[in-house]
């Protein structure tokens, strides 16, 4: 056979039997694999159900809550999918290709879920309070040797974008894999350089890549605010989904081709091994259905109000013009930045800053047409008990509206240690007491350190 011929993963015989015949079941090892993959699939809906619901009846905050239903959606949509592959083991690559778009969208969902806790932090909803005291930081391994300043707004669409990528290129590659299958070009089976497996597979472990190091990079920045959240453990559930199905598809596949996995008369070895990791899917779901009941309870919403309606979260989360939202902000950032507009590189008002970049000004009024800021915008107080990181000198945003530092120039914050106030002589809310800041709140929205 030739390197340029794709094998074959299909028989040509087709089994013509029934599955009722006269008057009683006509079970073989596929029918029994239909039914228990059926059987678990529904009961994988059925437990989402009564979780969604459970967040539906108390939707009370929508920008958490929509993202925990379209992650909850991820152990049916693999159980529904995952059966049909078995049912219709013929086209098991098309449902399969379909299935790995809905991994794309539930990373984003995560991400955009956790950027939520952390504005949830902050007095008005802001990545602004809530993320102003973090200083540079090292990037994760292994680019460890560069460093970074999260409040540069240009890094935060970076890293948003890292992760709302894979919701472009996934469905483009599967999409892509789709019609190469129908032509008979995509070669799952064989990484040779002419068939088309081999580039869509790098492509997407490129892109997944980038997306999971930006979505682990902005996690190592805020683990501190998610404390109390759970983040790993609702991070885990997503993942060993993912996990699961492609190690115990690899282990399938070596026993495919070590022969332990053999044809039938109506199944391939190919057809096999992909109907028992199919069959075993289906079975995992039921239990991540349940794990991700215990990671997403409904419970802190519950005591929030009255029961609410459930269409409107349902459709929320069916919903995904904030995915594109997301994506159009940040590509317009991205261009105004290439074009050097006013703003995009400097983070003055007028332009973006650290929470345009999450999408997340909600607490105060909008720029006006002619780019300066409102001035009854609500204003935004530090956190109380704020500690200072170690090293940092005073910047550009420790000024208020007339220029007057609200701590000393020469002033170098120790680690953990109280911050004692300037004396009066920087400003005229500050006194020298001593002891840790706390929020005060101007009429004109400056926040001043006071000390308790």
């Amino acid at each position: 056979m030739s390197n340029t011929t794709c094998p074959t993963t299909n028989k040509g015989n087709i089994d013509q039997s029934q599955f009722w015949v006269n008057g009683s079941f006509n079970w073989d090892a596929h029918r029994i694999g239909w039914a228990v993959s059926g059987g678990c699939a529904a009961l994988t809906v059925i437990i989402t159900l009564f979780t969604v619901l459970g967040h539906a009846r108390n939707y009370h905050v929508r920008d958490q809550q929509r993202q925990i239903i379209r992650i909850l959606y991820m152990p049916p949509v693999f159980a529904i999918i995952s059966f049909f592959s078995y049912r219709f083991f013929r086209a098991y690559t098309y449902y399969e290709l379909a299935q790995v778009i809905y991994e794309a969208f539930t990373i984003s969902a995560f991400t955009l879920l956790i950027i939520a806790y952390v504005a949830e932090t902050a007095s008005d909803n802001t990545a602004e309070a809530a993320l102003q005291r973090k200083d540079k930081k090292p990037l994760p391994f292994p680019f460890c040797c560069w460093r970074y300043r999260p409040t540069k707004a240009y890094f935060m669409y970076t890293v948003k974008w890292s992760v709302m990528q894979y919701v472009i290129i996934r469905p483009l590659a599967s999409i892509a894999g789709i019609i190469c299958e129908a032509f008979d070009i995509l070669c799952v089976e064989s990484y040779s350089p002419h068939f088309a497996e081999v580039y869509l597979a790098a492509i997407d472990f490129v892109c997944i890549s980038i997306a999971l190091y930006g979505l682990w990079v902005f996690y190592s920045l805020t683990k501190e605010e998610l404390d109390g959240r759970r983040p790993f453990a609702k991070f885990l559930c997503i993942k060993l989904i993912v996990f699961f199905t492609f190690y115990q598809s690899f282990v399938f596949s070596v026993l495919q081709n070590y022969n332990i996995i053999h044809e039938t008369e109506f199944w391939t070895a190919t057809n096999v091994a992909d109907g028992l990791n199919a069959l075993a899917t289906t079975i995992e779901m039921v239990f991540f259905a349940l794990l991700m009941a215990w990671a997403y309870p409904n419970k802190e919403y519950s005591s929030m109000g009255p029961k609410t309606s459930i269409w409107r979260a349902l459709w929320d989360s069916i919903n995904f013009t904030d995915f594109l939202a997301e994506i159009y902000l940040s590509l317009k950032f991205f261009v105004a930045y290439a074009l050097n507009k006013p703003g995009a590189r400097s983070g003055k008002p007028h332009g973006a800053d650290f929470g345009d970049a999450f999408g997340l000004h909600k607490g105060g009024a909008a720029p006006v047409a002619n780019g300066k800021s409102n001035s009854a915008r609500t204003p935004t107080p530090m956190r109380q008990n704020a500690r200072f990181p170690a090293g940092r000198d005073v910047e550009a945003g420790d000024f208020d509206g007339a220029s007057r530092p609200l701590y000393p120039p020469q002033e170098r914050y120790r680690t953990g240690q109280p911050v004692a106030p300037p004396p009066s002589s920087y400003h005229p809310n500050a006194n020298a007491n001593g002891g840790l800041l706390q929020p005060r709140v101007s009429r004109d929205g400056v926040v001043y350190g006071q000390a308790m």
